[in-house]
């Protein structure tokens, strides 16, 4: 199983980016789909998440700024990021929770994750 996220880049304050999250090869079951990021000095934490079932999380600091989304049909993940402040500013991983098979427990499958950098 293979993540690809893009979409990174380098914005203003107040500006914009969507990221995007493709996943390749086999997996049986996908149970929910998430954006996590990493700035210097700190953990990794949650953006947003997004279950199999359709229930959406985010973390307070990106309410109403971030939205996650998914095209099951192209197997994908999306973030829109708008209002985007200098705190922001991180590398952002896509995550998967899935299984390989109908009797295999849950993994967890991370991209290579794309840097996001906001500007003052």
């Amino acid at each position: 199983v293979q993540l690809q996220a893009s979409g990174g880049g380098t914005v203003e304050a107040g500006g914009s980016l969507r990221l995007s999250c493709a996943v390749s090869g086999s997996i049986y079951r996908i149970n929910r789909r998430g954006w996590y990021r990493q700035a210097p000095g700190k953990q990794r934490e949650l953006v947003a998440i997004i279950t199999s079932g359709g229930s959406i999380d985010y973390a307070q600091s990106v309410k109403g700024r971030f939205t996650i989304s998914r095209d099951n049909a192209k197997n994908a993940v999306y973030l829109q990021m708008n209002s985007l402040k200098p705190e922001d500013t991180a590398l952002y991983y896509c995550n998967v929770e899935g299984s390989r098979g109908p009797f295999q427990l849950p993994d967890d499958y991370w991209g290579q994750g794309t840097q996001v950098t906001v500007s003052s």
